[in-house]
C-alpha cells in the first residue's frame, strides 16, 4: 500500500501525536509498504534525517504562548503531495488543521481515509480559553463525519465521539515498546540521587500545560518520606517550580534515559483529566511500575483498579495524596501492582498494534472496492 500520514505532529516534537504518526510509518516500511508523511515545518532543517520515509513540511507557526506547538499553514503542498505520492490510503492522525486539508485533498481525489482521534480538543478548549467546546466539536464532526472510519484510543474516547454525533468509529489502541521500557532498567545510582535518604519516589512524564494539571501533585509533595520527580517541559514549568516544592525538575528526557527514569520510580502519577488514551501509564506499566491516574479518559482501560494501580477521581487533589499516601504506605501492595501491570501490557507491542491497524486500512480499502462495485 501507498499511505499518505497526514500528522499535526511529528518528531523532533515530543508528544503522542507526534510519537504514533512515527511507530505508524516506521510500522508500515518493516511490512513493506511506502508510506509518506505530511507535517508542520519546525525550526530544525535535518529534522528529518532519521525519518523512515519521505517527509513533506508545510509551513507553520508556533502556538502563541507555547512555541513548543507549531500549527500549519494554508497550503497547496498537502493536496499536491498526496496526488504525487499516488496514495491508496490517507491516514489522519489527529486531525484538527492540517488534517481537515488532508480529508478535502483525499475526499477530492476520490481516495479513502482513517481518521484516527487523539486529542481532546474540547477540553483543551475548556481549559485555555473557558469555551469554544461546541466550535471544537463541530470542526472534529466535520473532519471524521468524511473520513471512512475513525479509530479511537479508548471506550470512553468512542463513547464520546459517537454522542457528538461521530460515526464508524472503531478502537485503536497505541503500543508500547516492552523492550525500551523493562523492570530491569531500574538504576540504584539514579535512585540515590533521586531519592538521598530513601524517599519513596513519585513521578509524572509528559508535557507541563494547563491541561495536565501537574498542580495537583502539591499533596503529594507535602508527604513525609515521598520525594517528587518531574519529568518534561511546557509552559507551565516556571508555575510548577513554584507550586511544587521539594519537587525535582529534570526536564525533557527521551530514550534509555527516560526508559531508566520510569523504571526507577516506585509510583507513576499521572494527574490530567483529557487523556484519550495516555501513553505515559502504559509506558510505566511496562516498567512494572504502581500507577495512580485519574478515573477518565484513557485510564480507565488501561489501570486495573486494585490490581494494576488506583484510580482516582479527576481534578481531586485530596484523592490524589490519599492514593499516593497509601501506596507509600503498603509496600507489598506496590510489589504486586507493579508485576501486574507489565503482564497487562506484554502483548501491546507496536508490532501488534501496527498489525491491527493495516486491518483497518484493508478492510476501508475492501468496504471502497465493494461500494464502487
Amino acid at each position: 500500500m501507498r499511505v499518505v500520514i497526514v500528522t499535526e505532529s511529528f518528531p523532533p516534537d515530543v508528544n503522542g501525536v507526534a510519537h504514533c504518526a512515527l511507530q505508524t510509518a516506521r510500522h508500515l516500511v518493516r511490512r513493506g509498504h511506502t508510506p509518506l508523511v505530511i507535517a508542520p515545518a519546525v525550526a530544525d532543517p535535518a529534522a528529518d534525517a532519521d525519518a523512515p520515509c519521505a517527509v513533506v513540511r508545510v509551513p507553520s507557526l508556533p502556538l502563541p504562548g507555547y512555541p513548543q506547538v507549531r500549527v500549519a499553514l494554508p497550503s497547496r503542498r498537502v493536496a499536491a503531495a498526496i496526488a504525487a505520492h499516488r496514495a491508496d490510503l490517507v491516514h489522519l492522525a489527529g486531525p484538527f488543521v492540517l488534517g481537515v486539508r488532508g480529508m478535502t485533498a483525499a475526499a477530492r481525489l476520490g481516495i479513502p481515509a482513517v481518521a484516527v482521534y487523539q486529542t481532546d480538543l474540547a477540553g483543551y478548549a475548556r481549559t485555555y480559553v473557558g469555551t469554544g467546546e461546541g466550535a471544537a466539536w463541530r470542526r472534529l464532526r466535520a473532519v471524521h463525519g468524511a473520513a471512512d472510519r475513525t479509530l479511537a484510543p479508548s471506550a470512553a474516547a468512542a463513547r464520546d465521539l459517537e454522542a457528538h454525533g461521530i460515526g464508524r468509529v472503531r478502537l485503536w489502541g497505541r503500543g508500547v515498546d516492552t523492550v525500551r521500557f523493562h523492570p530491569e532498567r531500574r538504576d540504584p545510582a539514579l535512585r540515590r540521587e533521586l531519592a538521598p535518604d530513601g524517599e519513596l519516589l513519585v513521578g509524572y512524564v509528559g508535557r507541563l500545560a494547563p491541561e495536565k494539571r501537574v498542580d495537583l501533585l502539591a499533596g503529594a509533595c507535602a508527604l513525609p518520606g515521598v520525594r517528587v520527580v518531574v519529568v518534561g517541559d511546557g509552559p507551565s514549568g516556571p508555575a510548577l517550580r513554584a507550586a511544587l516544592p521539594g519537587a525535582r525538575f529534570l526536564g525533557r528526557r527521551t530514550g534509555p534515559d527516560l526508559a531508566r527514569i520510569f523504571a526507577s520510580l516506585d509510583v507513576f502519577a499521572h494527574t490530567g483529566p483529557y487523556e484519550t488514551f495516555c501513553q505515559t501509564v502504559q509506558e510505566a506499566m511496562a516498567s512494572g511500575v504502581p500507577v495512580v491516574a485519574p478515573a477518565a479518559g484513557g485510564p480507565l482501560d488501561l489501570v486495573d483498579h486494585g490490581r494494576t494501580g488506583l484510580l482516582v477521581p479527576p481534578d481531586d487533589p485530596d484523592a490524589l495524596r490519599e492514593a499516593v499516601a497509601a501506596l507509600a504506605a503498603a509496600p507489598e501492595t506496590r510489589a504486586a501492582y507493579g508485576p501486574a501491570g507489565r503482564a497487562a501490557v506484554e502483548g501491546r507491542t507496536w508490532e501488534a498494534l501496527g498489525d491491527e491497524l493495516i486491518g483497518h486500512y484493508l478492510e476501508v480499502l475492501r468496504e471502497r472496492t465493494a461500494v464502487a462495485a
